[in-house]
């Protein structure tokens, strides 16, 4: 029978709040797992987009690796908004419980200056404003990323605690404490350690206050209904008043942010959204792989959780042209949330413009699963080659950056990148996860 349990104990260290004890209990069942005392059922799945507590999660980097191992992925990708601070605790617990590791981290960027500055891009939120994903950072670098991304995570923190502000405004006064930045909000994230701070955040906070205030419950259900005019489906109300529900803060949090964010939001500015052309620049001046985040109209979403709205596709031939000439280097998208025939067009502009594909799906709620079964359908297989393409090029990069997939005078630059990319793919598969540095041997095999 198939063990992918290391006890009550490893978990909870799992998740502590020492890294240290954190890498200390990844170890131990890495441990477990060579000894055979743990095994899982293995996949070809992998996810290379799992948010962890540096930006908001339940998941420490070491967690996530292990909960990736749990749900049978061979590898594991660790992406936080504003943040790079998961990134070598990752890759050490990854490689402490033998699966593929790769990092990066994930920015809004403006395309101020080009024909897309008046459009919604793949922001619901925000005219001129796009999500990219950093992948493949060489481990080197990861002091140089967070020194970039500073500035940027202390403006988005002037943005989060004027909206704390309007939050405590609108709220119904008298009835809950009002949300302090520093003890309610600054104090349940990682900011202390170069972690990014949300609305989620934000919210947590205040779903924490209204359990306190009102009770788990039939309480609660009142509260927001009542209290806050947020209307309740007889799902959401069933996992409400269920106070056994162990997912219940993340399940308030979600009705809270679909229906209270548009009235605190506040719009970011270009400070906090630096010009895409800078960031890619700098993205490619350290050899990492700067990665348009294709989000595409939803008018029959897939997951059946998504409204019907329009983002890129009328206008996807030229944002590919824009992407070419500012430098981007590759396109991520998540098959399960979008159709089958939107992403072959994806997959054909990519050809078209030699851009890599790579694939994830953003994990930051605790009813979320690791697993994404789609990657295993014929259209996007492909995809897999392309992680240990990811895989192959950071663990390289970080041993020598002449063998970074992209870089221009590197060691086989000269070959187009199918070939590269068939090459790197090869080498990822063959690595021996528990010592990936020892990549760099194969290069030569």
């Amino acid at each position: 029978m198939i063990n992918t349990d290391p006890g009550k104990v490893l978990l909870e260290q799992l998740n502590s709040s020492s890294r240290t004890e954190r890498l200390a209990a990844a170890s131990a069942i890495g441990d477990m797992i060579k000894s055979g005392k743990l095994a899982n059922e293995k996949t070809d799945e992998v996810n290379n987009h799992i948010h962890t507590i540096y930006s908001f999660s339940p998941y420490s980097p070491s967690k996530a690796a292990f909960m990736a191992w749990a749900s049978g992925l061979k590898a594991a990708g660790s992406v936080d908004h504003d943040s790079i601070g998961a990134a070598a605790e990752m890759v050490e617990a990854c490689k402490s419980i033998g699966i593929g590791s790769t990092t990066g981290f994930e920015l809004r960027v403006n395309f101020s200056g080009t024909s897309l500055e008046t459009r919604k891009i793949n922001n619901p939120d925000t005219i001129n404003s796009a999500y990219i994903c950093i992948h493949g950072v060489p481990h080197s670098r990861f002091a140089e990323v967070a020194e970039f991304i500073k500035p940027i995570r202390e403006e988005r923190n002037l943005r989060n605690r004027a909206e704390v502000e309007k939050l405590n405004s609108i709220l119904p006064q008298g009835v809950l404490e009002p949300l302090d930045f520093e003890k309610d909000v600054l104090a349940i994230s990682e900011s202390a350690d170069g972690g990014g701070v949300t609305e989620r955040h934000i919210l947590y906070a205040l779903s924490l206050k209204i359990i306190e205030a009102a009770g788990k419950g039939q309480g609660t259900v009142d509260f927001v209904a009542d209290k806050l005019g947020i209307p309740l489906t007889d799902k959401i109300k069933g996992f409400l008043l269920d106070q056994e529900n162990p997912h219940y803060v993340y399940d308030l949090l979600g009705i809270l942010k679909s229906n209270l964010v548009p009235s605190f939001f506040i719009q970011p500015n270009e400070a906090e959204c630096p010009a895409a052309d800078k960031v890619v620049a700098f993205a490619n001046s350290i050899n990492a792989i700067p990665s348009y985040a294709y989000l595409g109209d939803v008018a029959e979403s897939p997951t059946g959780d998504k409204k019907a709205e329009k983002f890129e596709d009328d206008y996807l031939d030229e944002l590919f042209e824009i992407l070419k000439k500012t430098g981007f280097k590759a396109v991520t998208y998540m098959p399960p949330r979008n159709t089958v025939k939107q992403l072959l067009r994806v997959q054909a502009l990519c050809d078209n413009h030699e851009f890599m594909q790579i694939s994830g799906v953003d994990i930051n709620s605790s009813r979320q699963v690791f697993r994404c079964p789609e990657i295993l359908q014929p259209e996007f297989t492909h995809l897999i080659d392309a992680t240990w393409t990811l895989i192959a090029h950071e663990h390289l990069a970080s041993a020598d950056e002449s063998y970074a997939l992209f870089n221009p005078e590197g060691e086989f630059a000269s070959k187009p990148l199918s070939e590269r990319m068939e090459f790197y793919a090869a080498a990822g598969k063959k690595m021996d996860l528990f010592n990936p540095e020892n990549i760099i041997d194969l290069i030569g095999a």
